[in-house]
């Protein structure tokens, strides 16, 4: 049996149900070492700009462990955010096979990646940044080769998409050791939670006052500028589509804005941050899903996988992540230009212009996102461990 160290930032709503699905169907031994205890204990979240804790379990059904943070402002929104002096002595305790690293960016990791024999005890790592942006100069120059020293340490290296794909290639990480493992939400429960939620969403749209005749037109997230759902706003206004609604959920910076934009206009709606257990019902009520985000930040956009377990359409920028992956167009979504307001107009119209294809687009977002899933997250990731295994074997 392999023992599989992993180190991530804090528990997240996305990785533990994978974590548990490792434990629990392959012979994999894993721990997973977390810097930070955020989303089990209430905290400010910095986007949301609330108090925050999620309530789905997420340390049930693996092993894990917390390393002492002693960072003064803990968070992964700065370098500094993630200070775990033992962590290299706490990974090295459990005798691990392999390190699988989710993330880089931190001071901790760094340090960690400094001080680990990573010819001895092989390193992965799963990122999913992406060069849909193309910055040049020498700072931009800079940065590519800092990255491309970064990515020496890992003998391979788990890629999410294909933006992200070109992102390990750009930085000269090997054809030979990059294995598909793609960004994947718990799919089973969104999947036995579609009927239930269904009938939830149809109470809570007529609590929020949303005509019961109207399609509904959601934003699910922080209300943040790299979000852009101001542009969703004026797009909805300039589209001007009959018997539609727009509907905004979440919290954020831009609220005071985005409620500001929306006075006197009878068809936008509003509705507080919905925690885990409530996103079925959430993406239920919509008819279809918008993800506008500009610049590099969206590196892929787990909302969209949530949303195509309900069966809904999409729309998304070309900044975001998943688009080259998630999105075939015309058959379930559209991709518009990031921060073109009138070309998110278009799509809009486009999308709303036959009742008949939009719900055959939510069919099959259905089928596509039944193929990014924690099995395929988990192929990868063996076929890593197995590759890793066979250069230590030859070395």
């Amino acid at each position: 049996m392999t023992k599989l160290a992993i180190i991530s930032t804090h528990p997240i709503q996305y990785y533990a149900p994978w974590f548990r699905y490792i434990t629990q169907s392959t012979n994999l031994d894993i721990r997973v070492f977390y810097l930070w205890n955020f989303g089990i204990t209430p905290q400010i979240d910095v986007g949301f700009k609330q108090i925050l804790q999620w309530d789905i379990p997420l340390l049930d059904g693996y092993e894990y462990e917390f390393v002492p943070n002693l960072s003064s402002a803990p968070g992964v929104h700065h370098l500094w955010g993630l200070q775990n002096p033992s962590l290299v002595s706490q990974v090295k305790a459990y005798k691990p096979d392999a390190v699988l690293l989710m993330c880089y960016n931190y001071a901790s990791i760094y340090r960690f990646l400094w001080h680990w024999n990573s010819l001895q005890i092989p390193l992965l790592f799963r990122g999913d940044s992406h060069r849909l942006l193309q910055p040049n100069g020498m700072k931009a120059w800079a940065r590519r080769q800092f990255i491309t020293q970064i990515y020496y340490h890992f003998a391979a290296c788990l890629y999410v998409g294909k933006a992200n794909y070109d992102y390990f290639r750009y930085h000269k990480v090997s054809e030979k050791s990059l294995f598909f493992s793609p960004h994947a939400v718990d799919n089973d429960r969104f999947f036995t939670q579609t009927e239930s939620a269904k009938q939830q969403a149809m109470i809570w749209k007529q609590e929020l006052g949303i005509p019961s005749h109207h399609a509904v037109i959601l934003f699910a997230g922080k209300f943040e500028s790299k979000k852009r759902p101001l542009d969703l706003l004026l797009a909805f206004l300039q589209a001007n589509i009959p018997q539609v609604s727009l509907l905004f959920v979440g919290a954020g910076p831009l609220e005071k804005d985005l409620k500001s934009a929306a006075v006197g206009q009878s068809n936008i709606y509003f509705a507080p941050f919905q925690n885990q257990s409530l996103m079925p019902r959430t993406y239920a009520a919509a008819d279809l899903v918008v993800l506008p985000s500009y610049g590099s930040s969206e590196t892929w956009g787990l909302a969209i996988n949530e949303a195509m377990c309900l069966s809904r359409p999409v729309i998304v920028s070309s900044h975001v992540g998943c688009a080259q992956d998630l999105i075939d167009r015309n058959q379930n979504g559209l991709i518009f230009p990031a921060g073109n307001v009138s070309a998110l107009a278009s799509s809009l119209r486009e999308a709303f212009c036959d009742g008949e294809r939009l719900r055959g687009w939510g069919e099959e977002s259905r089928r596509i996102i039944s193929q990014y899933s924690y099995t395929q997250a988990t192929q990868g990731l063996k076929q890593a461990i197995e590759y890793t295994n066979s250069v230590s074997a030859k070395a």
